[in-house]
This record gives structure tokens, C-alpha cells and sequence, in this order.
């Protein structure tokens, strides 16, 4: 699909984490059927002149499926991922390669990262089943090292485990990559940033019940901030009950610009810039 020139009267807007293939998926009480039909969705956007999207993965084997759904849109790019799930965990031996010959075959220029990975000790498991977080962490490890071996950023998930994520992270000076959808405070903005990684804000910064986060996002430097949907999940205020579609990353940015005190507009700007830095994706206005 030919994407048309960006007008020049709307902020450059750009979601850095959807999963597109997952829009339709999502069912949430409040609604009936398919949530979204994804293709009318991203055609409607592009067609807006909305700015990006970055398709992120979460298993070793979805990245062609995802490519071949999505690269028709000349706006579109990917990651490949591997989220800690138990089977992930456990059955990391295996699937680290085949996230790898994944990788390695896709289109050259398509795929922009590895992630998203990482530690997640917040996940709900079956009765009587403990977290392996010592095989979750070696996972990390593994991923970080694909990274290195790929010459890509991360794109790390972290939740409740903050203190155990940048020890890791700490251990590997040679990767550079985001925190995606931040969920701490503005301690947390500092260790990870003296790390060197960018922070990455969701829906959930509007959120009524999540004031550490709109304390913590005016401490990210605007060289290091980009803003996300993560949809289909955590859809921001006033979309709260849907699922969310890259869309809505609007209100991110509104809310975003507010509590740093800049415009729109600067911040899409800038925020194209860091993520042309970060991933090596030039998202400009043609």
C-alpha cells in the first residue's frame, strides 16, 4: 500500500508498540464479536496521515505470519519477541533459534528488534505453579544475546521486577534498547536511563490510579522518551473498556505534551527522531 505524503497541519504521530495481529483477537466484556477489523483500521489511519507503526512479536514463530499480513504497509515495520511465558521459559533452548532463523529470514530492512522479552513476575499461573524466574532470566539473557549477534535493540518488558531487570540489563552495556510501557516511578526512570535505554509510556499514563507515572515522565530527557499503545490492551482515557488500536495513541501524546509542557507537534517530532535513532526507522513527513 502507498502511504500518502503527511499533511503538514497534524502532529507526526507514531505508535512504537502494537500488536497488529492481535486487534481482532481481543474480547472484552463490554463488547460483542471482533473488536476490530485491523486492515480497515490501518488503512484508515495511513490514510489520515497518521505517522507509524511498530508490529511487535511475542512467540518464535510469529514474525512471518505478522510480515506477511502487514508489510504491505509501507509504514509499518517489526520486531521479533519471545514474552516469558512458562512454555517460553521452559522451552527456551529450542526457541531462541528458531526466533533467530526468523529473523534472519525476513525481508532485509522489516525487522527493527528484538522483543519484546523480558521479566515478568506479575503473571497469573495455574494453582500450584511457581515462576521458573531463574529460567526467565536466563531467557533475557539469551534474547540480549540474539540482539548482540543481530546488531539490533531490545525491547524489554518489565513488570514488578524492576531491581532484577536493570541488574541484568547492567551486566549487558553492549545492547541498547527501550523499557516499553513503564510501569514504575521516577527512581526507576533514572536507573534505566543511566543504563542508556529509552523509556516508552502506554495508555495506562492516563490512567486514573497511575499518578507515578505522569510524576515520572517529565524526568525522561525528550531525546529518550517514544510513547505506545501496546494495544490491544491498556486503551487509554477516554477509551477505557476497548480495546485500543494505534490510534489512540493521540491521547499518549496530548497527555504527554501537557505534562512536559511542549507542543504536539515538537513532540512528534522529536519522538520520530528517537525512534529513527533507536530502531533505524525514518519516519518523516516524505
Amino acid at each position: 500500500m502507498s502511504i500518502p505524503e503527511l499533511p503538514a497541519d497534524k502532529p507526526l504521530l507514531i505508535d512504537s508498540h502494537a500488536h497488529l495481529s492481535m486487534l481482532d483477537k481481543l474480547d472484552l466484556p463490554a463488547q460483542k464479536g471482533p473488536i476490530i477489523d485491523t486492515e480497515t483500521r490501518i488503512r484508515e489511519l495511513f490514510a489520515g496521515g497518521f505517522g507509524g507503526i511498530i508490529d511487535i512479536g511475542t512467540e518464535a514463530d510469529d514474525l512471518s505470519g505478522r510480515i506477511g499480513a502487514f508489510s504491505r504497509f509501507e509504514r509499518v515495520r517489526f520486531s521479533g519477541g519471545l514474552w516469558p511465558t512458562p512454555e517460553a521459559i521452559a522451552g527456551r533452548g529450542e526457541l531462541v533459534p528458531q526466533l533467530e532463523a526468523c529473523i534472519a529470514a525476513a525481508p532485509p530492512g522489516l525487522v527493527l528488534a528484538v522483543g519484546e522479552c523480558g521479566l515478568d513476575h506479575h503473571q497469573e499461573l495455574p494453582p500450584g505453579t511457581e515462576l521458573d524466574k531463574a529460567g526467565e532470566e536466563e531467557l533475557l539473557e539469551m534474547l540480549l544475546d540474539l540482539a548482540k549477534r543481530r546488531n539490533l535493540p531490545i525491547i524489554i518488558h518489565s513488570r514488578d521486577a524492576p531491581k532484577e531487570t536493570a541488574a541484568i540489563l547492567a551486566r549487558r552495556p553492549d545492547v541498547i534498547g527501550v523499557i516499553h510501557c513503564f510501569s514504575y516511578g521516577k527512581e526507576e526512570v533514572r536507573t534505566f536511563l543511566d543504563l542508556g535505554y529509552y523509556i516508552s509510556f502506554a495508555g495506562n499514563l492516563t490512567y486514573k490510579n497511575a499518578p507515578n507515572l505522569r510524576e515520572a515522565l517529565p524526568f525522561v530527557p525528550q531525546d529518550r522518551l517514544l510513547l505506545e499503545t501496546d494495544s490491544p490492551w491498556l486503551a487509554p482515557v477516554p477509551h477505557r473498556g476497548k480495546a485500543a488500536d494505534p490510534g489512540m495513541v493521540a491521547e499518549n501524546y496530548t497527555l504527554a505534551a501537557e505534562l512536559r509542557g511542549t507542543a504536539i507537534r515538537v513532540m512528534g517530532e522529536q519522538i520520530a527522531e528517537n525512534i529513527e535513532k533507536l530502531f533505524g526507522f525514518h519516519l518523516s513527513r516524505i
